[in-house]
């Protein structure tokens, strides 16, 4: 089909829709246009009712003719509209799929009755459907359209009466409906059809709508639809016009079950609405404020006329900061609630506080469409709350918890501790000859010192911390939960430096102050609060007798342990920035061929003070302290620049094994830190093995095993070290990227006399085999040793009876050199 026949039948299905029009002008007084959109017409191409304003379509249907590729139609019978006419109703119809040139079609009324409007609806869906089928079909020819095909095309229930009440027309819906065919209604009035009173009836609903002069709801009454559906019918009747005299009526039936179900929710929403003892208010999706309850106004003091238009920030009470009010909005857009406690502003500038809950409305498309707050004034709770704390629980000169609310602290601490089986630690802080200060400067100057005093403190302490004043110039620090003495140690320090700074006051000298601080632990030194706290404050006195300006555990065993700790925490800081660290080598033998394999590089320190000091020692702290990760990544930097000088000298070895603790894996970077160290120093990756402990599995596996096949990938040997001693899981040995499975020492021990350790060692070389690993022993201190092992097809060992750990210089004897090729 050509474009022209296509334009064609356009126009032909234009001029039958004309038709009908006129005809439908002549039964009511409304006016009904359309005009359909046309390249050379100057109006942009429009999609939809959204996007055409009113003065556009105005401008449209007023002053554009109907054109159909320049072909106008007639003008006559109102198509080209006087502007008198005030148009309320548009229908903008989308642009078929195929069509040729046609961007729009625009239907319109002036009439804007229920009666009109649904007559209307009806229209544009049956014009749609015609206009589609003409510009998509090829094969589809032209049809005239009757009013009867439209009317019978929908469940409604229409008729049409004459002035003298003669059923003129009914569709097929009222046939079903009536049980009657339109041989037996048309022609017949509502006597000859129904009762008596059933036919007075519908005559009064006539009337009701010739008097009105317009549409009118006659009836609203539960009945059975055309399927037998309990629904909820209304009846709706219209008087039509000729020319100005009266034609007849028009009615129709439809079913409003949902619109019914609808109005009582929103009923029974207005009432919730109206009488709930919380404020409420409902914004646009902008935020802008669309309604409130007579709770807001109450609450706030702002009527719904001073609010509306206007955006919830008229309540600003300016406590709150713009972070605050960006993670509220983030949390109601991300999760379509929020709540939580706010401070606004009354209308009579009052600041009050508020717990309020913020909820999205989403439309069918879940697209925010309202915003709705409900809220309740707290003010009373919170002034009851606050003069409780005052009065029980706070010291009124610092702010700070008293003995009271510190005891009641203490107490649900000590029993999360038992149930949890962990430590408690309770630090006693006295002012050193405090009373000088007051006897001297006098007690206001004191409490001003107090007062900085206790802010330090607070800022040296960690959130979870609890920090009480007891007394003048006596405090009480709560550590819970803590791991250990070291945890103590470093909050002791942090406490300490808060002394370091002078305090001012107006322009007296600055003052310096030392405090004498006492701890106790549970449950090592009392079970309760009050064993804790006697205890601990004994433990301060001890301090105090020590000369001042030093603590002391509440036991002496406890004070020179905590005293050894500290002393070596603080050589171990010293160490790293000394570099006192050296490394010595141990080599790794093949059993079968007595051939040196490679080395274990084993971290030493030795201190100009301390002496030589066991890495079973401080390996511990400095992962407690938080120095493994620097003190590791010295061991691997020093093992793979030794690598490379033995590889400049000719010197051959397979790999150098380098421990690496389970903490450095847990670092996000550690992957691209040896990457960073291999090429730094040159050293070829299948020269290095990295040993790691089965611990290494205990937290964030999935990482740790992507880090690991990395680190593989780039032809670095992964071996497990100390076998058998901890996590000991089949499951991680598939998940790993192994290479080696090492036999820890303490299996090694007594083998082969002692039956035990004989059966571990034999399990784990199988098991490694079976897993297509090499296995290593390491501790192996006897031929026994040696012989049980190469027995049992261990592949390789280490130990003293090889070699003890040596300096890099001391092991040339185990390395040979480099055969050329």
């Amino acid at each position: 089909m050509t474009a022209s026949q296509t334009d064609d039948r356009v126009v032909q299905l234009v001029k039958s829709w004309h038709a009908q029009f006129l005809q439908l002008q002549s039964l009511t007084k409304a006016h009904i246009v359309m005009c359909i959109n046309d390249e050379d017409i100057n109006i942009p191409p429009l999609l939809s009712l959204h996007t055409l304003s009113s003065e556009q379509a105005e401008y449209c249907l007023k002053y554009l003719p109907i054109v159909i590729n320049k072909k106008s139609l007639t003008c006559d019978n109102n198509l080209l509209l006087d502007e008198s006419i005030k148009f309320t109703h548009f229908e903008i119809l989308d642009k078929p799929k195929n069509a040729i040139n046609h961007d729009f079609a625009i239907l319109a009324t002036n009439d804007n009755s229920e009666s009109n409007l649904a007559l209307f609806n009806l229209l544009v869906n049956q014009f749609k459907t015609d206009l589609s089928k003409t510009l998509t079909n090829k094969n589809h020819k032209s049809s005239n359209i009757t009013i009867s095909d439209l009317m019978n095309s929908f469940e409604e229930i229409f008729w049409i009466k004459d002035t003298q009440g003669r059923y003129i027309y009914a569709n097929q819906s009222a046939e079903k409906a009536w049980h009657k065919s339109n041989h037996e209604v048309i022609g017949k009035t509502d006597h000859q059809l129904y009762d008596h009173e059933v036919a007075d009836l519908f005559i009064d609903g006539d009337s009701q709508a010739i008097q009105a002069g317009r549409s009118v709801i006659v009836a609203e009454c539960e009945d059975f639809d055309l399927s037998s559906n309990k629904a909820w019918l209304e009846t709706l009747k219209s008087p039509i016009y000729h020319k100005g005299e009266l034609a007849g009526v028009l009615g129709f039936t439809r079913d409003i079950a949902k619109h019914k179900a609808a109005e009582e929710q929103l009923m029974l929403a207005a009432c919730v609405f109206e009488n709930a003892v919380e404020g409420v208010l409902v914004t646009d999706k902008y935020g802008v404020i669309r309604d409130v309850n007579q709770a807001f106004t109450q609450i706030t003091g702002y009527e719904l006329s001073e609010v509306l238009g206007k955006k919830p920030s008229v309540l600003s009470s300016g406590r709150h900061s713009k972070a605050f009010f960006s993670k509220m909005w983030n949390t109601l857009l991300v999760n379509g609630k929020w709540h939580g406690e706010i401070w606004n502003r009354r209308k009579n500038g009052t600041v009050f506080p508020q717990t309020i809950t913020l909820s999205a409305v989403y439309d069918e498309d879940n697209c925010v469409k309202f915003f709705v707050g409900v809220f309740a004034d707290i003010s009373i709770l919170k002034q009851t709350e606050e003069k409780l704390k005052n009065l029980a629980y706070v010291d009124p000169l610092t702010g700070l918890p008293n003995r009271m609310r510190f005891v009641s602290y203490l107490e649900q601490e000590i029993s999360h501790a038992l149930r949890g089986k962990k430590q408690l630690a309770i630090l006693c802080i006295d002012i050193d000859l405090f009373k000088h200060i007051n006897e001297s400067l006098g007690h206001l100057a004191g409490d001003e010192i107090i007062v900085e005093l206790s802010k330090r403190l607070s800022y040296a302490l960690s959130e979870f911390d609890v920090l009480a004043r007891l007394g003048s110039d006596e405090f009480v620090v709560l550590l819970p939960s803590i791991t250990g003495t070291e945890s103590v140690f470093s909050s002791i320090s942090h406490l300490r430096r808060v002394f370091e700074r002078p305090f001012i006051i107006d322009n007296t000298q600055p003052i310096r102050l030392t405090a004498s601080i006492g701890i106790s632990l549970y449950p090592n030194d009392g079970l309760d609060a009050d064993a804790l706290l006697r205890n601990v404050d004994a433990a301060m006195h001890k301090a105090k007798a020590q000369g001042r300006n030093g603590y002391a555990f509440y036991t002496e065993g406890m004070t020179a342990e905590a005293a050894e700790q500290l002393k070596l925490q603080s050589a171990l800081h010293q160490a790293i920035i000394n570099n006192d660290f050296y490394l010595v080598y141990q080599p790794k033998i093949h059993l079968a061929s007595g051939q040196i394999n490679g080395f274990e590089a084993l971290i030493r320190w030795y201190d100009p003070k301390l002496g030589q000091i066991s890495p079973a020692d401080f390996i511990p702290l400095a992962e407690k302290i938080g120095l493994i990760n620097d003190i590791g990544l010295w061991v691997l930097q020093a093992a793979c620049t030794q690598g490379v000088n033995w590889l400049t000298q000719g010197l051959q070895f397979s790999r150098i094994s380098v421990n690496v603790a389970s903490l450095q894996l847990q670092k996000s970077d550690f992957v691209d830190k040896v990457r960073d160290i291999l090429l730094t120093t040159g050293l070829p990756a299948k020269h290095l093995d990295i040993e790691v402990t089965e611990s290494c599995m205990m937290t964030n596996q999935v990482a740790v095993i992507k880090d690991l096949k990395q680190l593989s990938a780039m032809g670095i040997s992964i071996s497990i070290d100390d076998f058998g001693t901890g996590y000991s899981s089949l499951t991680y040995l598939k998940k790993l990227p192994l290479d080696t499975l090492k036999i820890d020492q303490s299996f090694v021990k007594n083998i082969p006399f002692d039956s035990n350790n004989s059966a571990i060692a034999k399990a784990v070389i199988a098991l490694g085999h079976a897993l297509n690993l090499q296995v290593i022993a390491e501790g192996v201190e006897t031929q026994q040793q040696a012989d049980f092992l190469l027995q049992n097809n261990c592949d390789l060992a280490q130990g003293y009876l090889y070699s003890k750990p040596k300096l890099a210089e001391e092991v040339n004897e185990f390395l040979l050199p480099i055969r050329p090729t």
